[in-house]
């Protein structure tokens, strides 16, 4: 699993066991969402402050 987060257009450094935690949590997320497809290859997603 390869999970990047960017901050302001900083990348964050992320070992192997925070991008486990942090893209094991997403996808739980997504795939509890109606219209998330079994077969799916990728997840993004962008928040922005107002």
């Amino acid at each position: 699993m390869d999970v990047e987060i960017t901050v302001d257009e900083k990348a964050l450094p992320l070992n192997s066991f925070t991008q486990e935690i942090i893209g094991s949590v997403a996808i739980a997320m997504a795939e509890c969402l109606r219209g998330v497809e079994p077969e799916w290859k990728s997840i993004q997603i962008k928040v922005e402050r107002p």
